[in-house]
């Protein structure tokens, strides 16, 4: 089944490693995600996040633009194994010639500093989805909480409303992930195009501030939007403290099944989230998503239900917007 995931760290992993001198590649390495993981995995194509966190540097910009230089430098080694895409009629192309695709992504807003320019510079670097947050409050909206209580009051800063107008104008997807619940339902209201929540899961069933209630599931999917689910434990389920971290693919289908029951099928991609959630999964890597297909169907799920949410819903939004 083929495979499209909308988060992972990995590029933030590669580039931190070669920053610490180690020699670290995308083609094969210890993480969760190279590209002989993905192509065991049937991997159609994977979106590549940026991350930046902002206690780590006093330019943000400028650390995301280095980070693209290492995503490009290993697409260049690569090149017969995965092709940078920022249109769905390139992913189309690669997947004729035999490669994978990779999407760049920013997960961070401040990587653009509150200005216009910047994010239109990034896009034409590449990146064609960004959050308008991480965990810490920047110029364009307020972050959710952690695992605490969730932000209900404070959501989008008048820059993060310019910025999801600028960014739905360049045709760059609008990811409402580590967003504030003020901030998600200020996208919802204000937003012309669907929009995604890359890697988060349901609320009811596992109740930390990083996951969507039913109602906003509901209004994702009226808009057309897309939810990847996340692999992370604590998304997952409550993981008493000192409990084992420990990712149960069952618990990725039951999070599935919920968001079909409030939004349909049609809502629900895939997300992982590897390389950057702690802990231990059981599908492993990249190579295991073949386990979580079996899963799904184990649980009565259809294979075209498996097959609109391992890469079809997210593909459909791609063709919308890029």
């Amino acid at each position: 089944m083929k495979v499209v995931d909308m988060h992972c760290d990995t590029i933030g992993e590669i580039f931190g490693a070669k920053r610490r001198g180690e020699e670290v590649s995308l083609l094969e390495n210890r993480l969760q995600v190279d590209l002989k993981k993905m192509k065991a995995g049937d991997y159609l194509l994977q979106n590549f996040a940026l991350f930046v966190d902002l206690k780590e540097t006093d330019c943000p910009f400028e650390t995301c633009t280095r980070m693209a230089d290492t995503f490009y430098r290993e697409m260049e080694k690569y090149g017969d194994w995965i092709s940078p895409v920022t249109s769905f009629a390139q992913m189309e192309e690669n997947e004729k010639q035999g490669r994978m695709s990779a999407l760049l992504t920013l997960e961070e807003g401040e990587v653009c500093q509150g200005d216009p320019a910047l994010l239109r510079t990034l896009y034409r670097l590449g990146a064609r989805m960004m959050t308008l947050t991480w965990n810490y409050e920047n110029s364009l909206a307020f972050p959710g909480k952690g695992g605490g209580v969730p932000e209900t009051e404070r959501g989008l800063k008048e820059r993060g409303f310019e910025m999801v107008e600028e960014m739905e104008a360049l045709g760059m997807i609008v990811d409402v992930a580590h967003l504030s619940d003020a901030g998600i339902w200020d996208v919802v209201r204000t937003a012309k195009k669907p929009f995604v929540a890359s890697h988060s899961n349901a609320r009811s069933l596992a109740d930390h501030s990083r996951n969507l209630t039913d109602g906003m599931i509901r209004a994702i999917a009226e808009k057309g939007g897309v939810i990847g689910m996340n692999y992370c434990c604590h998304f997952l389920e409550k993981i008493p403290e000192g409990g084992r971290q420990f990712s149960r693919t069952r618990r990725i289908v039951e999070h599935m099944k919920h968001m079909k029951n409030v939004g349909g099928t049609g809502c629900i991609g895939l997300g992982s989230d590897f390389d950057g959630i702690p802990g231990e999964v059981e599908l492993g890597t990249a190579a295991g998503l073949p386990l979580l297909a079996e899963a799904m169907e184990d649980a009565g799920f259809t294979e075209p239900e498996v097959a609109a949410v391992f890469h079809g819903n997210v593909l459909r939004l791609y063709k919308e917007i890029l």
